[in-house]
């Protein structure tokens, strides 16, 4: 077995420990564009729930005016 010094681990160990400065460094970009992406889901989400409101009062005028088509 080939003798393992200090140096040689801290030359392995370099590469892994700069990776994860970079993605230390992405992480606040990444967290950013997670909530943008959750803020237009809520959006979307609450623009859904009007349509559907908006569509049962159109339902009950319809039925009090009695203009429903029969299926």
């Amino acid at each position: 077995m080939a003798d393992v010094s200090n140096g040689l681990m801290y030359e392995v160990l370099k590469q892994p420990m700069s990776d994860m400065v970079g993605v230390k460094d992405a992480l606040p970009e990444n967290t950013a564009a997670l909530k943008a992406l959750r803020t237009h889901i809520i959006a979307q989400a609450r623009d859904i729930h009007n349509i559907y409101a908006i569509l049962g009062r159109l339902e009950r005028i319809e039925r009090r005016l009695d203009i429903v088509e029969v299926a």
